[in-house]
């Protein structure tokens, strides 16, 4: 499928995203790391470029980092040197802001599968249009379901890997609606990973004692939890994570960073998305033998039932602890009620209902409006 790659007829250039769409699996992660080694030299310099001119000389080192560009002389990669910010034993990478993003690639499977009815209108080969309808009308019957139907395009994308190219070009045709997408998608991330990020920082430095004691692991969990929960509820963090105005609510992943600077002063070892052999789970606080889990789900997830009831105990047995949390944002009044009728269910408010805890981010009206 990759044979014409550098050499296509029909799409305009060639595109690495290309890899991403030959097989299921091979996502945005991929393309990233991908693209990151790729440009790795052109980073590394932008970021040397810029501490040169605007971080202490304290804060920076002459650093030699490998395969940062390819020699095309010797066909190798070559070890360079850069001038770069250092920090906690290692250097740091810039990004300009113009290649962030957060969500999947202009050029995407899921895309491709769910476009698969304009594809072979792309394409002047009468003979391709002709195969791929002969194709899909000796596998498929009116009463086909949606997954079989999936499944069929997905085998006539390999059986027909023209028409692959017949979906880039379709997105070279948008392209100006790609730059629109990326720049939004650019502000978004600005917003959430800047302006509100820094906001919650200072919130919670500001409005929390929370490393004043000693206590064990469990305390720790408990006692951040809960500040969580008081500055959400009742110092207008909702705001931070529920941005409302048409825009989306923050997910578990964005919720956790937002928790995480609540811990990065603890004195407890704090890890993320620690694997011990049953999946991982958000937050594991530790010191010697003593430890405690934190997991977060949103109450929308139609899964919420039953991981509240066999998540955590799974990663207690993997992390050899029986203390854990389970921790539940909820986006709006009806999140509430759900989440609380699961809890009451599944009995988890009698024996310790410290280790359910729901946490209110719906908005809240001002104080001079109630």
């Amino acid at each position: 499928m990759l044979d014409n790659f550098g050499d296509e007829t029909i799409t305009s250039s060639s595109h690495v995203e290309k890899l991403a769409l030959i097989r299921q699996g091979v996502g945005r992660d991929t393309i990233s790391d991908l693209t990151t080694n790729l440009i790795k030299h052109y980073l590394l310099r932008y970021t040397s470029e810029f501490a040169t001119a605007h971080i202490a000389l304290a804060s920076r080192k002459t650093v030699s980092v490998p395969r940062a560009k390819f020699n095309y002389k010797t066909q190798t990669w070559a070890t360079a040197k850069y001038d770069l910010p250092y920090t906690n034993g290692d250097f740091v990478i810039l990004t300009p802001a113009d290649l962030l993003t957060k969500d999947d690639t202009w050029i995407n499977r899921t895309d491709m599968v769910n476009s698969f009815d304009l594809l072979p209108e792309v394409t002047d080969n009468d003979q391709l249009r002709a195969d791929v309808n002969n194709y899909l009308r000796s596998r498929l019957v009116r009463r086909s379901s949606d997954k079989e139907r999936r499944e069929v395009r997905a085998q006539a994308l390999l059986q027909f890997p023209e028409l692959i190219d017949c979906y880039i070009k379709l997105k070279e045709d948008t392209g100006d609606q790609a730059v629109v997408a990326s720049r939004d998608k650019v502000d978004d991330t600005r917003l959430l990973l800047r302006d509100q990020v820094q906001r919650a920082a200072h919130d919670l430095a500001e409005k929390t004692d929370l490393f004043e004691k000693p206590w064990t692991s469990y305390d720790e969990a408990l006692q951040a939890i809960d500040t969580f929960k008081h500055y959400v509820e009742n110092q207008d963090g909702w705001r931070v994570i529920n941005r409302g105005s048409g825009k989306g609510f923050a997910n578990e992943s964005e919720v956790q960073g937002f928790f995480g600077l609540l811990l990065q002063d603890s004195r407890f070892d704090v890890n993320r998305e620690v694997n011990n052999g049953r999946g991982p789970v958000d937050f594991k606080i530790s010191v010697a033998l003593d430890s405690a889990l934190i997991e977060f789900k949103l109450a929308k997830s139609s899964s919420l039932e039953r991981n509240m009831e066999r998540q955590l105990e799974v990663y207690e047995r993997a992390n050899k602890t029986k203390a854990s949390v389970f921790v539940v944002i909820a986006y709006s009044t009806a999140e509430v009620s759900k989440a609380t009728r699961a809890i009451k269910r599944l009995g988890l408010d009698q024996a310790d209902p410290r280790r359910v805890v729901v946490i209110d981010a719906s908005p809240k009206q001002s104080a001079s409006k109630v």
